[in-house]
């Protein structure tokens, strides 16, 4: 069929699936390892992010912006962020320049949990790669990055890469 429209290249649609297939079994590998923090990855994300954000000197998050950089909808991000204090893992605050709004911030056992677990997530993650040798990563991590320039600059979307 697609030759019926001189179609001969199909790398754009195997780097696709690809890209997807992997981004899946990630997902799933990290979803499926047993954690004694009983955090799913989705909130485990959420908690680097708000920690990543202190580090910068953020005095909070507004879940809109936790939205938008974690990708997912205002619902998701309330539901996470609900889980989240109820865990005591957050504290959520009133925006002093706008009431009408929140902001996140870990709250001391939050940094707590994710300065102890970082250390074993990492090793566990990069564990992940091991079959790679240090110059493969490094040329994956290059092409991949060069990858993502093509998708914002043909797509015209925002970059949220923080790399």
């Amino acid at each position: 069929m697609l030759a019926e429209h001189g179609i001969t290249d199909t790398h754009g649609i195997e780097l696709l699936r690809m890209v997807h297939l992997l981004a899946n079994t990630y997902d799933n590998i990290i979803a499926e390892r047993p954690r004694k923090e009983k955090l799913s990855a989705p909130r485990w994300r959420l908690l680097m992010r708000l920690l990543l954000e202190e580090q910068q000197g953020t005095l909070g998050v507004h879940p809109t912006q936790l939205s938008k950089s974690q990708h997912v909808s205002k619902n998701t991000i309330s539901s996470h962020l609900r889980s989240l204090e109820e865990q005591g893992l957050i504290e959520r605050e009133l925006d002093p320049t706008d009431r009408r709004q929140f902001r996140i911030r870990l709250s001391d056992s939050g940094r707590a949990l994710i300065r102890n677990a970082t250390p074993g997530y990492m090793s566990f993650v990069n564990g992940l790669i091991a079959g790679l040798t240090a110059v493969e990563i490094e040329q994956l991590q290059t092409l991949l990055h060069r990858l993502y320039q093509s998708l914002v600059q043909h797509g015209q979307v925002t970059d949220h890469c923080q790399a």
